[in-house]
């Protein structure tokens, strides 16, 4: 049973009481992410997120850890574009003790000097860590030149040159302006009662107010203008990664159950167009499967390929040819509806958790204002229609809308994106 209750500050509690579990997990949540970073702060929110577990008026960082592991539990924390989450999973008998050290962290942490040093060093390697994983390094390169000057194009850990210039006032001062009751969002889900959460979140969190900042419009970072054509980053790899994107929808769009089918389709798992025709057919290449990457207000449909610089032109049209196919409604109807039975199943399974459900919860009331139940997900994906895909599909793979990233030492000259025509 979903519940929500909006506090007298405006600070949204979530719940998702599942029967038959121990386990609780408890998600403090803000809708603020890098998108919403001006340029000299790109990386702000996710240093925060890390600072957040260094120490409060009356834990040290050790003794946060500490609390935790005793309780076998899990506390971490994640940022994203467009939102920040700090969470924990515990049994439920150790409810009350997540909800403690969670507030506190969220509310009272010191922001020690040393800590901050010492953590500017760690996501400094992480910085680095990333520079150095090809296949994850690609989609940062693509979302720089996807989305360019725009914020959602920035990397979430931000850059060395941004993170070097952090001092603890901006911190303070963008966790005032920022962390307000109306972008806080409190998720849970497992074996708990909603009133009991509400009661001590009212308790807890209830004083806080509402600074007078206002997010500009161009710190919000206006929806973007996509951009396309072929962008190159030579580097000496055994392999050549490659992104290839395409506009796609926002997270709302009528046709997102659409889109689900469509990506699934073309890559979305081992019987995809792309894992068949690429791997399994010729094995030209080891990793390959396209994704969605969808937003308040933009999206796009994304192809990823790591495989020999002998073979990037023909595994780019390869992955043109599929896209084409799609396009013009080379559809049959048995891969149709399979790709429908794999949706609901894999999201089926995913919702096994009392994690995957505050995480669902909490999503589903920053993109649609309410909790989406898995029956009306179901219904959602059973009724795209095949005229509804190739619709999509004919309005999404166009090539001048088409970006094309590439990682690794290779020619470019012969790449032509006018294939997928």
């Amino acid at each position: 049973m979903f519940t929500k209750t909006v506090l007298e500050n405006g600070i949204r509690v979530l719940s998702h009481e599942l029967a038959g579990t121990r386990s609780v997990s408890l998600g403090i949540w803000v809708e603020n992410g890098s998108r919403h970073e001006a340029r000299d702060q790109n990386g702000i929110s996710h240093f925060i997120e890390h600072l957040l577990f260094k120490g409060t008026e009356r834990r040290t960082a050790a003794r946060i850890a500490e609390e935790m592991d005793a309780v076998g539990g899990v506390l971490n924390a994640f940022t994203g574009k467009e939102y920040t989450c700090y969470y924990a999973k515990v049994l439920d008998e150790n409810l009350p003790m997540a909800i403690d050290l969670l507030t506190d962290i969220f509310l009272h942490s010191v922001f020690d000097r040393e800590e901050i040093e010492r953590e500017r060093s760690v996501i400094l390697q992480e910085i680095s860590q990333a520079e150095d994983t090809p296949d994850d390094y690609v989609h940062d390169l693509f979302n720089l030149d996807f989305f360019k000057d725009h914020p959602l194009g920035r990397p979430i850990c931000g850059e060395a040159a941004t993170v070097g210039n952090f001092h603890r006032e901006n911190f303070l001062n963008f966790i005032q302006d920022r962390y307000r009751p109306g972008r806080v969002i409190v998720a849970a889900a497992g074996h708990l009662r909603h009133e009991d959460l509400v009661r001590e979140m009212e308790r807890r969190l209830g004083a806080i107010r509402n600074s007078n900042f206002e997010v500009r419009n161009s710190e919000l970072g206006n929806t973007p203008t996509p951009q396309s054509g072929v962008f190159h980053y030579p580097k000496a790899l055994e392999q050549v990664h490659l992104c290839l994107g395409v506009v796609g929808i926002h997270q709302s769009h009528p046709l997102r159950y659409a889109a689900l089918v469509l990506n699934t389709i073309l890559g979305g798992g081992m019987s995809s167009r792309l894992f068949q025709e690429i791997r399994e057919k010729r094995g030209r290449a080891y990793s390959v499967y396209s994704f969605l990457a969808s937003y308040k207000d933009v999206g796009y449909l994304g192809i990823y390929a790591g495989t020999s610089r002998d073979w990037v032109e023909e595994v780019v049209e390869l992955i043109l040819k599929e896209t084409g196919r799609l396009a013009t409604g080379d559809i049959v109807e048995e891969e149709f509806e399979r790709a429908k039975n794999q949706l609901i199943g894999n999201m089926l399974l995913g919702l096994e958790t009392s994690d995957s459900w505050m995480n669902h919860i909490a999503r589903d009331e920053i993109y649609f204002g309410k909790a989406v139940s898995v029956d009306e997900i179901s219904r959602g994906v059973r009724s795209v229609s095949r005229d509804d895909l190739v619709k999509l599909a004919h309005e999404t793979f166009r090539p001048e809308a088409m970006a094309l990233t590439l990682l690794g030492d290779v020619e470019t000259k012969t790449l032509d994106l006018s294939l997928s025509i």
